[in-house]
């Protein structure tokens, strides 16, 4: 009895089978030989997926070298197709001809497949190991050429980059919260103020971007008038501290007895012609090492202590 084990599906005749009558199919099998050399096209049928499978001893496509695959329908989306049967090993380039600008992925049992893009051609094997079959990707090395089809996928502080294949067209997309960022790796440069950054790099500069003054240590023994933000030492002596003329609701100084002299020789923060605590009247500092914050409320409490 003849069987079709071979990888081309011949017809190989038992021994003693087809006296007289061998040659007709030693001639077929000549010319199916052949077809393994040439050109094919082979259509799915619908929008779904396919199978192409290799007869016995009978001509098709399947059997040649260079396989189109074309479709009677517009794919919506990948498609799988199957080169059966899973037991034949063998050497395809393989065209995706198909309408709807789909990828087509090749399979020939539950092993490895191969995608191929619209408008691409791939070069693989069927390693024809039964079920468990694999289609191996045998495109030679090239130097040069281009990228025609990119996937992506990962996350980064939260955020995830998913998308593709990209061929000709398609998208890529960023997604997720960001977190877990280390000020001082991962982020450089400056945030301009209308994002609500500073747009600055250190305090000052910062404070200047927002319409304050920069802060600055001022370790005085004379009279000072402060401005918005100042921090202020005081040596010994009696001092005056005159407080910021015309103050905005927010502003604020800090004043501290250095010395500890404060209750011997005590300070005057003058009030420049705002309240202070809701008084019209300077505030008398006498407390030894101690430290006072001054923030401007309103022209009704002034400075608040």
């Amino acid at each position: 009895m003849a069987t079709y084990v071979n990888n081309l599906r011949l017809k190989e005749i038992a021994t003693g089978d087809e006296s007289g009558t061998w040659g007709t199919s030693t001639n077929t099998n000549l010319e199916l030989v052949t077809d393994g050399f040439s050109y094919g096209t082979k259509q799915m049928s619908a929008d779904a997926n396919e199978t192409f499978t290799m007869p016995d001893a009978t001509a098709d496509a399947t059997r040649g070298f260079y396989l189109k695959i074309t479709s009677a329908a517009s794919l919506t989306a990948t498609r799988e197709v199957t080169l059966g049967p899973n037991t034949v090993s063998k050497v395809w380039l393989i065209e995706n001809a198909t309408t709807g600008s789909q990828i087509i992925t090749i399979k020939q049992g539950s092993g490895a497949t191969i995608n191929i893009v619209k408008g691409s051609k791939v070069m693989l094997v069927t390693d024809g190991l039964g079920a468990g079959a694999a289609v191996i990707n045998a495109n030679p090395t090239e130097v040069g050429g281009s990228v025609t089809s990119v996937a992506v996928t990962g996350t980064v502080n939260g955020i995830t980059l998913t998308g593709g294949p990209v061929t000709t067209t398609g998208t890529f997309t960023l997604g997720g919260t960001l977190g877990s960022v280390d000020l001082t790796s991962q982020i450089t440069g400056t945030l301009p103020v209308a994002n609500g950054g500073t747009n600055s790099t250190n305090i000052n500069a910062a404070r200047q971007e927002i319409a304050l003054p920069a802060l600055a240590d001022v370790h005085t023994s004379t009279p000072v008038t402060l401005v918005d933000g100042q921090y202020c030492v005081a040596g010994a002596g009696s001092i005056t501290f005159t407080l910021p003329a015309s103050p905005a609701i927010g502003d604020s100084v800090i004043i501290k007895d250095g010395t500890g002299a404060a209750a011997t020789t005590s300070f005057t923060v003058a009030r420049n012609g705002s309240k202070i605590a809701s008084s019209a009247t300077d505030l008398t500092f006498d407390k030894n090492f101690a430290e006072i914050t001054l923030t401007y409320i309103d022209g009704t409490i002034g400075w608040s202590v």
